[in-house]
């Protein structure tokens, strides 16, 4: 069957759709924290424009005709005709979700979300009083500047730049000017090569996406510049970076060719090894210059991948506007640590489990304006979504200053579901932890959304597929905070590679602190079969890895095995004892999948060098699986 031509066309289209409204987003965030920013209602102007203009080819008439409404009513913005206010804001906040919501019904072919029209209605109304009166003073704008040289392909290709010049000339081109490159004079002239290059001036009212549309055929086969007649850049203005878009399934591809070739060269390095090969030789040369390449290979392909979680914070905004509107709360939302950096495909799973703990953060976490008024908390709460790299991993933490969790009744829950025995109640972290077993829930009456701890069993179950982890922890009357841990990419790891009994294993390096010989001496036994380590006067939690996977029997704390002392994301300790450390090595990962479920401290599988499967293991899960009391941990000293 014959293919598309326009597809491809009309995939780059909603490419620059997301682009265009990420630009959208940036805008109006500007534009709430500096009102008087009037750089930014231009920014955003022309990001509306542009999508409207690429619709328009298309014939997304729909989309056109939101995208010139919401055009109009930011045009009395720009223009200085209408002033801005806070109520205003809010309306171009909610009319740029309605115009993502138009974007993504055209992409997928559905009708239009018709009730997103009374958005731009309201803020019809709203500016209706200011669409006669001009006699408001207008900024006054620098004229466009536009470099124009064709390069040798644009002839080829059968373009001519005559009617090029013709569009701008209807644009309201004016001092047009020509000159010719015939360095070396006519006698070293060559016909075949382009010597034409033309300069000219437009308007300071035409639209940079009318120039650009222009050009939009021929924009990779000339020289284009397009600026403002001016010393310097606005304020907040940056030079764009040279981009090139890539068909994502190209980079899959290549990321698990580069998968396979890390594979092959640990198989390569094993070969050599077993082969008695001198560390001097040229051939243990010529294996490091490899090796060293290869991860060089990987780490470029994988900075390909990584995306920084902007995109996905702004999403979050919108959550925040929607839930909090429903529910007649005031709510903002706070980023920080926008420019972090994960693997693409982390980021578009951890999207849904981060938008219901949004939803619930904000439907019963944050009290009621009137309710957090009598408290003496300002009437709008505030959720904060931070992003950062630690220890190799991602740290995502969403935190509400909210009500709280009322502990006393989800013990009182737990009791009656008999989760928790009667007349103990277990220390608080552990009746928080209560809110992910599956179906618990706090509230008593059902809505259009969850309630705090409804759901949360799918969120960690979200998280723990994306080799993560997900804590909680809360102060009654100050809020509750929600700690992600997410591994930066789902594709390869460094890992320190140990032997346990007759199995090879692959502990995250950067969960390792450091190494110890094993000595009976420091260590104790407490509680029901379990033991800790005693280290610098302090106690760690002590598992025989073998053991605790079920390998081999227990081990003599005396026979010469290695600790390994971990670090988790809580800055919680413990240590592993292990047979034997054989290397250091960067493994890819590979998924366990199948019917096998979840693994008591196992994250995943890599194959090693020699061709055998490993195990990855998890030590977060191995110590969140053991409950030490600090009644036990007294008792061992």
């Amino acid at each position: 069957m014959p293919q598309d031509p326009l597809a491809e066309i009309r995939a780059g289209f909603f490419l620059e759709c997301e682009e265009l409204l990420e630009t959208l987003r940036d805008g109006l965030a500007a534009l709430a924290a500096d009102t008087t920013d009037r750089t930014r209602i231009d920014t955003i102007f022309r990001a509306v424009h542009s999508i409207k203009g690429g619709a328009g080819a298309f014939g997304l008439d729909r989309l056109v005709g939101f995208a010139h409404r919401y055009e109009a009513a930011l045009d009395l913005l720009r223009t200085g005709r209408a002033p801005l206010t806070e109520a205003l804001l809010r309306l171009l906040d909610r009319a740029g979700d309605a115009l993502e919501d138009h974007v993504q019904a055209a992409q997928r072919g559905d009708p239009p979300p018709v009730e997103r029209e009374a958005i731009l209605a309201e803020l019809q109304r709203q500016l209706d009083p200011f669409v006669r009166e001009d006699a408001a003073p207008k900024p006054q704008a620098a004229s466009w500047e536009l470099g124009f040289t064709p390069h040798g392909a644009l002839y080829d290709n059968g373009h001519e730049p005559l009617y090029l010049l013709r569009a701008l000339r209807e644009l309201g081109a004016r001092e047009v000017t020509c000159a010719a490159d015939v360095g070396g004079g006519l006698i070293a002239f060559d016909p075949a090569r382009p010597a034409l290059r033309w300069t000219l001036t437009l308007p300071a009212e035409t639209a940079e996406a009318d120039i650009r549309e222009i050009f939009c055929f021929v924009e990779d086969l000339c020289a284009l510049t397009i600026s403002r007649a001016r010393a310097g850049p606005a304020p907040g203005e940056t030079g764009p970076v040279p981009t090139v878009r890539v068909d994502l399934d190209r980079i899959e591809r290549l990321m698990n060719l580069v998968g396979e070739l890390v594979i092959n060269q640990a198989m390569l390095a094993q070969s050599v090894t077993d082969s008695g090969a001198q560390p001097n030789s040229p051939v243990m040369t010529g294996l490091e210059s490899f090796t060293k390449l290869t991860r060089e290979i990987q780490e470029s392909v994988m900075m390909i991948r990584a995306q920084p979680v902007k995109p996905l914070f702004q999403r979050m905004s919108r959550v925040v506007r929607e839930t909090a509107a429903s529910t007649g709360k005031q709510v903002r939302l706070v980023a920080l640590g926008e420019a972090t950096e994960i693997d693409r495909t982390v980021i578009e799973r951890l999207a849904e489990p981060l938008t219901h703990l949004i939803r619930n953060a904000v439907d019963h976490g944050i009290e009621p304006p009137e309710v957090r008024s009598g408290l003496g908390k300002p009437a709008c709460g505030t959720i904060t979504l931070t992003a950062q790299h630690q220890s190799g991993r991602l740290m995502i933490e969403l935190r509400d200053d909210g009500a709280g969790i009322d502990r006393d009744k989800v013990l009182t829950i737990a009791v009656r579901r008999g989760l928790v025995p009667a007349g103990s109640p277990p220390p608080d972290s552990e009746i928080d932890a209560l809110l992910f077993s599956p179906g618990f829930s706090t509230v008593t009456e059902i809505s259009a959304l969850s309630g705090r701890g409804v759901g949360l069993d799918a969120v960690r179950a979200a998280i723990h597929g994306l080799g993560g982890r997900i804590g909680i922890r809360s102060r009654p009357g100050e809020g509750t905070v929600f700690t992600v841990s997410l591994p930066l990419t789902l594709a390869v790891l460094d890992g320190m590679i140990v032997r346990v009994g007759e199995e090879t294993l692959v502990i995250p390096l950067s969960a390792v602190v450091e190494t110890a010989a094993l000595s009976a001496q420091n260590v104790r036994a407490i509680g029901a079969g379990h033991t800790v380590l005693e280290l610098r006067g302090g106690f760690l939690p002590l598992f025989d890895l073998g053991a605790e996977l079920g390998f081999r029997a227990p081990r003599r704390h005396d026979d010469g095995g290695i600790i390994l002392l971990t670090r988790h994301e809580d800055e919680s300790r413990s240590a592993l004892i292990v047979d034997a450390i054989l290397e250091q090595r960067q493994v890819v990962i590979k998924g366990l999948h199948g019917g096998c479920g979840p693994i008591h401290g196992i994250s995943a599988a890599t194959i090693l060098g020699d061709g055998r499967v490993a195990l990855i293991v998890d030590p977060t899960d191995l110590l969140s699986r053991r409950h030490l009391s600090p009644h036990d941990m007294a008792m061992a000293g």
